[in-house]
């Protein structure tokens, strides 16, 4: 497929965004998303339904703004084919499919950026009749788990798309107890400064502790409202998104 249609030797690519997704309605969960200001480089989140699981990514592509955004559109174009006939089976290996879409996504960027182009991914796939979460953490910032007996982080699984055209990717499994709090946020948002001082996870993590939003979108909000305040002004280093998945208590 011809992404960038040329109508001569000449003529500029033309380039493309994502598309804004909008969030499914999940039995006994709720999912959201939010980012701060203007798109300055390649933060992309999509989410799809599929037999009832839900399928979420949030990808981080380096780069120039509108080579990123190109690239983020070209992934999600990859991501809502292949997703709906990965995951379509109602007796599915959740971790099996996990690792072959992480491959195929990270064989898309490199094939988009025509070249490296490391870009951190998160890839997740949630079960809500067992509230599990199998999941591809591909050098992505950890997410960040919250429930009755604290925050927990889901580290890295494997190294960021777009570096290698044959690296592997693993897949892990959480569980999202009622009430639970599944946290994305991209780097953006931990390498927020003022001062020299780091937002870091460490503030993500103390925001999602006191935090009481009424639903998944109000605390993607949240966690953004806290970046600018801890920088005393909106940021402008980079894009600034947030993701959760929260299961009903």
């Amino acid at each position: 497929m011809n992404f960038f249609g040329h109508q001569d030797e000449s003529a500029a690519p033309t380039l493309r965004q994502p598309e804004p997704p909008e969030a499914p309605s999940i039995p006994g969960a709720e999912i959201g998303a939010a980012y701060s200001g203007e798109r300055m480089g390649g933060d992309f989140f999509d989410f799809l339904l599929v037999n009832s699981r839900l399928v979420f990514l949030m990808l981080d592509v380096s780069g120039q703004r509108d080579s990123a955004q190109n690239i983020a559109a070209i992934v999600q174009d990859h991501f809502r084919r292949e997703v709906p006939q990965l995951f379509a089976a109602t007796e599915l290996n959740e971790a099996t499919a996990i690792v072959e879409l992480s491959l195929s996504l990270n064989r898309t960027v490199l094939e988009a950026a025509d070249g490296i182009c490391a870009s951190s991914a998160f890839l997740g796939c949630y079960d809500p009749q067992l509230g599990t979460v199998c999941y591809s953490n591909a050098g992505h910032v950890p997410g960040l788990v919250r429930d009755r007996t604290g925050i927990s982080q889901l580290p890295a699984t494997g190294l960021p798309f777009g570096l290698f055209s044959h690296a592997t990717h693993d897949a892990s499994m959480t569980v999202l107890a009622p009430g639970a709090v599944l946290l994305l946020v991209s780097r953006g948002v931990v390498e927020a400064r003022c001062q020299g001082n780091e937002f870091g996870v460490e503030g993500v993590s103390a925001t999602l502790e006191h935090v009481n939003a009424p639903s998944a979108q109000r605390l993607c909000v949240a966690i953004l409202d806290s970046v600018e305040r801890f920088m005393c002004g909106p940021p402008t280093h980079n894009d600034v998104t947030a993701l959760a998945l929260v299961r009903q208590g």
